[in-house]
């Protein structure tokens, strides 16, 4: 039986399914070898399971106060510090996934759908890019090529790398990825620095419409910027609402109701030079950079500051700090307009220098000029002469400079010449502050002047000024020590000398007590109260300086000295850090703990890489260092510092001056004044059982200073601060702060309640020769 015969129009048909066949074959192999060639790296690199396991992105290093906030970070370009996804909110994940990937929990890297969606119409019914996607191309690949080949195989990279992240990781942690890794603009790199920059709150304590702000920016974090485009950020988050609506995440109401809000942002930049306590963290880069120096890795390489996600815990208290620096700026700026009110060009020719001629001005001024960021630039990176230099300081400049407005430090856009600039900084007054726990070390508060951006020299370590009567108890405390003296003991209050030669003073040393005064006997507490000079003279006198100074060493003063009998009225330079040191040993029983700045420090999986350990040694014994206490507490209960116990209503100086006041605190404070000559520095030290603070206020350089005894002491310069940090510590609850007595030795033999009249009387040589004093 014959075949039947096919027909031609039979033959193209099977010819065209032949074809049909191989080329969807070829088809299938050719995206098998493309997506093959691409993993194996041929159209550029791929990451393999050791990279995608941990990317690399860098992290900046975070600060951590000792309450758990973050203080600040360390980073070059990226503020980056990751959170894990129990961090983010519910609405942000949700926000998240209705507008960018309603379908993430459905596939495995790729969108079969959406693709398919984006190809049949090109590109017009939204983008085919999954989150993991999204994920590769931020860790991987970044914006990639413009060109169409380019693009296309970037964009079968981003696939292979997707599907492998979804092998790799939990969609949580994919999701966590894509939230910490993207760019927010404004340093704000990762949710956790965008939270924290645009609405100043952790991510977790997001609300529903902030968290839908921030989804929406991952469209386009430049075009939809809350800072510079509001209104269209606001529309774009209005978007992300209506999304979530769509995909019943929220209701319709609640929709209806947020599109209608402003976009309320809460703005809090987050750079070296703002923020809080950027006195501590300048201290703090010194301090790292340092460690990291004695401290590689163990492959002998040296850690990273600003990449490698260290983590410093530090003893800084942010409630404390933020008090601390709110007392700063609410006292400094009250006592500067009275600065500028008594210093005006008609009343003072060479304001805001006192007691210089017009050619010594002039030659501090150039000295200042010559020490400046602009003569350094100039000199040494443009390579121009003296000449021309010192030309263009007399040159008008716009630039911005600091001010105070209505208590608030700000700053002021104007036109200047530098050398104009140079008078103006130097009209401010400054101020260091530091508070710490004189039990454990830990400092709790550092503030190292009124505006870190333009006067970054750092009051509280770096500064060093002459301490006045600050320095008086460490004289009594070693008489107390060497002679066991008691503060009911009485000296004559008479003019006393220390002859030349007697402690290698070059001259006969008559100090004179403030106002000349003189008369009678003094008991030691009445005499360290009024700070009376001679008192403390006749107490040199008996101990002799070198003891003195071996005592202050042994509290932790390392700056130099001299040996000489005035150093009992402060004539030495010391700073902030050193007294609070010093004088937390008195509080602490007579054992001297060194100030504790950090106590560890973590790599980025929370490894040790350093625990602090305690540095303490004995320096007095604790009936010494409580008949100390004793004395000092007689400045605040009948002295000097007395107005921080007062109620009563102010006067026009207090209203005009002194911030806060009434301080009306009940409770034990010993403390001390200090005022050097001609009002240039004005000291207070205060403490209670557990903190101890130290303030210095005065001028860049001592010729500006008050006229007036009145506005330039240190009970009026320096003890407002303590007093408003001590009050705001006291009506935050949540803080420990003391209100309790010092506690008393078990075996008290000195008398220290000089109601009983038991003191003795101690005599001395009187003089008659009395020139004037230094300090008081």
């Amino acid at each position: 039986m014959a075949t039947k015969k096919q027909t031609p129009t039979t033959q193209d048909f099977l010819k065209y399914i032949r074809w049909f066949w191989m080329l969807f074959a070829g088809g299938i192999l050719f995206v098998i070898l493309i997506f093959l060639f691409a993993s194996w790296g041929l159209f550029g690199e791929m990451p393999d399971h050791t990279v995608l396991e941990n990317p690399k992105t860098n992290l900046a290093a975070e600060i951590i106060s000792s309450d758990g906030k973050t203080l600040g970070k360390f980073y070059l370009n990226d503020n980056r510090t990751p959170v894990d996804y129990e961090e983010l909110p519910q609405h942000l994940v949700d926000a998240l996934l209705a507008t960018e990937d309603a379908r993430f929990h459905n596939h495995s890297g790729i969108d079969a759908f959406g693709t398919l969606r984006a190809i049949v119409k090109l590109g017009s019914g939204g983008g085919a890019s999954t989150i993991s996607q999204q994920l590769a191309k931020q860790l991987f690949h970044g914006e990639g090529s413009k060109n169409k080949l380019g693009r296309m195989t970037q964009k079968i990279k981003e696939w292979i790398i997707a599907t492998r992240l979804e092998r790799q990781y939990t969609k949580e942690e994919i999701i966590a990825q894509y939230f910490n890794i993207y760019d927010f603009l404004n340093n704000a790199d990762g949710i956790r620095s965008a939270a924290r920059i645009y609405f100043g709150k952790e991510p977790k304590d997001l609300d529903l419409k902030e968290s839908a702000t921030l989804v929406g920016m991952f469209k386009n974090s430049s075009l939809f910027n809350p800072r510079r485009r509001p209104e269209l950020t606001r529309q774009r988050r209005n978007v992300v609402l209506a999304q979530m609506e769509k995909y019943d995440f929220i209701d319709e109401k609640t929709k209806d109701s947020l599109q209608k809000t402003d976009l309320d942002l809460n703005y809090s930049p987050e750079s070296h030079r703002e923020g809080i306590a950027t006195y501590f963290r300048g201290y703090l880069d010194n301090f790292m950079k340092d460690w990291i120096k004695n401290n590689l890795k163990p492959d002998g390489t040296k850690h990273d500051l600003y990449n490698d996600g260290l983590k410093i815990h530090t003893t800084i208290d942010s409630r404390m700090q933020l008090y601390a620096e709110n007392a700063v700026q609410e006292h400094m700026s009250r006592l500067q307009t009275a600065f500028f009110s008594q210093n005006t060009p008609q009343k003072n020719p060479t304001a805001p220098f006192l007691d210089l001629s017009k050619d010594e001005v002039n030659r501090l001024l150039k000295n200042a000029m010559k020490q400046s960021e602009r003569w350094r630039k100039m000199k040494y990176d443009l390579g121009k002469s003296d000449k021309d230099i010192e030309a263009s300081f007399y040159k008008p400049t716009e630039m911005s400079v600091f001010a105070w407005r209505k208590g608030k430090a700000t700053e002021v856009d104007t036109l200047m010449k530098p050398i104009d600039s140079i008078r103006y900084y130097k009209t401010f007054l400054r101020t260091g502050m530091m508070a710490m726990d004189p039990q454990t070390g830990h400092v709790k508060a550092w503030v190292g002047g009124i505006n870190f951006r333009h006067f970054q020299y750092d009051q509280v370590k770096q500064g060093k000024r002459q301490v006045g009567s600050t320095f008086k108890p460490f004289v009594y405390a070693a008489a107390i020590d060497q002679l066991h003296y008691s503060p009911c003991d009485e000296f004559p209050d008479t003019p006393f000398c220390i002859e030349k030669g007697k402690y290698g003073n070059m001259e006969d040393w008559c100090p004179k007590n403030s106002g000349g005064e003189y008369g009678g006997s003094r008991t030691l507490k009445n005499a360290l109260a009024n700070s009376v000079n001679t008192i403390t003279a006749r107490l040199m006198d008996k101990v002799g300086p070198k003891p003195v100074i071996d005592l202050v060493k042994k509290l932790g003063v390392e700056s130099d000295i001299p040996a000489v009998p005035s150093i009992a009225l402060g004539t030495a330079d010391l700073s902030v850090y050193e007294m609070v040191g010093a004088y937390a040993a008195f509080a602490n029983k007579g054992v001297y703990t060194k100030p504790v700045m950090v106590t560890t420090i973590e790599d980025k999986n929370g490894t040790i890489l350093y625990q602090f350990k305690p540095e303490t040694r004995d320096v007095l014994g604790e009936e010494e260092a409580y008949v100390t206490v004793k004395l000092m507490q007689g400045v605040v209960e009948s002295g000097s510092g007395a107005r921080l116990r007062r109620t009563g209503a102010p006067d026009k100086f207090y209203k005009e001056v002194i911030t806060g006041y009434p301080y009306g605190l009940s409770n034990a404070i010993a403390g001390k004044t200090g005022t050097t000559q001609n009002q240039s520095d004005g000291w207070f030290m205060g403490m209670v059982p557990n903190l101890v603070t130290g303030v210095w206020v005065g001028g860049d350089d001592r010729a500006v200073h008050f006229r007036s005894i009145l506005y330039g002491q240190g009970a009026s310069m320096a003890l407002p601060i303590w007093g408003l940090f001590m009050k705001s510590c006291y009506a935050d609850k949540t803080l420990d702060v003391s209100t309790s007595n010092f506690e008393a030795p078990s075996n008290l033999s000195i008398n220290v309640d000089c109601s009983k009249g038991s003191g003795n009387y101690v005599s001395g040589e009187d003089s008659e020769n009395a020139p004037d004093d230094l300090n008081f």
